[in-house]
């Protein structure tokens, strides 16, 4: 049981890894699971593309994509991040790089756990249980 940080065709180091590792952790515990084994895979924009055409049939650029295998109150997956479209969305939205990519990690830990965003108000419920995963993060690493 664990949680791997990887990239397969980018460049990128993940910051506080310890600290990420725990706030997952904590995440899950906070609605009753327990952290399986977790791959965070960092990719780009045509290594994401590529997945989303091959498993999803879609043919678009996305920030996540998440495969899930979950067993119960156990959560375990694949989380594949785009990079690339983490640093764009971070500009769009007018947030700072990190903050956007700890969003993203949360938004796939919410759908190892259950929660989807297909709809309005699902869409809504999962924003909200994203702002409350950040506020955790940060919380936990200000003590």
């Amino acid at each position: 049981m664990a949680i791997r940080f990887t990239n397969q065709d980018v460049k990128f180091t993940l910051k506080h890894k310890r600290k990420v590792v725990s706030w997952i952790k904590q995440i899950a515990e906070n609605n009753n699971k327990v952290v399986g084994d977790i791959s965070v895979i960092f990719v780009s924009d045509n290594y994401i593309l590529s997945i989303n055409n091959q498993y999803l049939n879609h043919n678009y650029f996305t920030d996540i994509i998440t495969f899930d295998y979950s067993n119960k109150n156990i959560i375990e997956g694949d989380i594949f991040i785009s990079i690339d479209t983490v640093e764009s969305n971070s500009k769009t939205f007018s947030t700072c790089f990190s903050d956007e990519l700890l969003r993203v990690i949360a938004h796939g830990v919410l759908h190892l756990i259950g929660f989807n965003d297909k709809i309005k108000n699902e869409k809504k419920e999962m924003r909200e249980q994203e702002n409350t995963a950040l506020k955790l993060f940060y919380s936990e690493n200000d003590q």
